[in-house]
């Protein structure tokens, strides 16, 4: 077998949805030639998406396709192409998706974690998928982050949206919001504490991570006057976490936590739901957020944007995400090579 820590980091890139933005964006990176230094990339995509994005973006050569994911395959710096599905164009047209791309949507998430787990890959960086067009085609899963978890047997995971000023983790993610407070539970908080302390400690290199807890209620609760589960869950949890030797403060005031992390006082937030972490976060990173899958066997990083059928052909979708995306990925996966070193 080649002996992989000779080449530069190899990255899976997930088409997505082939019917939305997906192609296009890859095509754009691609077309840039900005990452062959620092990392190689190979895309499992449909090859009729891949080949017409490739022609509306109009720059860079097309990357190198190859007939299976094996190492043997994979000895050049590519940029390389696996045609993991070839829809026909009435399938996969752009800005209208169908049963067809959302069914191999699924096979290239599914390719692409099993080139991780057998080493072929060393990170995986996902484009943008519809969930309801997923679940359409028979996809049970609230989204990519527990379909990872099934795939790679994780015990538990956490999400994390990480920008240039400003990190969040949560503790609840696809759920309604008056279900937030019933989900809640001292070790739900302090795992995804836990989780979010060595992620960023492994894969950030941070050595001493420094971690704020939002608390659920207006004020953090004033001491119970606006809600108790400050006191209850979410006070208890920080102080485990605290005795156990990581530095973490909170429950604090949702208000104002996140104004202080985007000053450099800590190296994460973690929020309890959804909106609370990712509002301020995408106020202030909107264009280059990047989704990480933390707890994971492998590594996975994700856009932090939706699949914007409407811009889908158009050549006009925005490839920022993707492309911090897979900066992020490359350095986590080189930040583990030195820690296996």
């Amino acid at each position: 077998m080649r002996d992989t820590q000779q080449l530069q980091p190899l990255v899976a890139v997930t088409m997505g949805d082939p019917a939305g933005i997906g192609p296009e964006i890859i095509a754009m990176v691609l077309g840039e030639n900005r990452f062959s230094q620092q990392y190689r990339v190979l895309v499992l995509g449909d090859e009729t998406a891949m080949v017409r994005a490739m022609g509306i973006v109009g720059k860079g050569d097309p990357p190198t396709r190859i007939e299976t994911v094996e190492l043997e395959s994979l000895g050049g710096s590519g940029p390389f192409f696996f045609a993991a599905s070839s829809l026909s164009e009435l399938e996969v047209t752009f800005g209208q998706p169908s049963d067809a791309a959302a069914t191999a949507t699924i096979d290239f998430i599914r390719q692409a974690v099993r080139a991780a787990q057998n080493g072929i890959v060393e990170a995986v960086c996902t484009a943008p998928v519809n969930k309801s067009v997923l679940k359409r085609a028979g996809f049970t899963f609230p989204g990519h982050t527990e379909f990872l978890q099934d795939l790679t047997q994780a015990r538990r995971t956490a999400m994390m949206l990480s920008g240039a000023s400003l990190r969040v983790s949560l503790v609840t993610t696809h759920c309604a919001l008056a279900e937030v407070p019933a989900l809640l539970d001292v070790e739900l908080v302090a795992e995804t504490i836990r989780i979010t302390h060595q992620a960023l400690a492994d894969d950030f290199g941070i050595e001493q991570p420094r971690l704020a807890v939002a608390g659920l209620n207006p004020h953090a609760g004033e001491q119970g006057i606006f809600g108790d589960e400050e006191q209850r869950i979410i006070g208890p949890a920080v102080v485990q976490c605290q005795q156990q030797g990581i530095t973490v403060s909170g429950p604090l005031p949702p208000d104002t936590v996140f104004f202080m992390a985007h000053r450099g006082r800590y190296d994460a937030v973690v929020s309890m739901y959804h909106d609370q972490g990712l509002i301020p976060l995408k106020l202030l990173h909107f264009q280059n957020a990047v989704n990480v899958t933390l707890g994971l066997p492998i590594i996975r990083t994700s856009v932090d944007h939706g699949t914007a059928y409407e811009l889908a052909g158009t050549g006009k979708a925005n490839p920022a995400s993707l492309r911090e995306a897979l900066d992020l990925a490359a350095r986590m996966a080189q930040r583990r090579r030195e820690r296996r070193a």
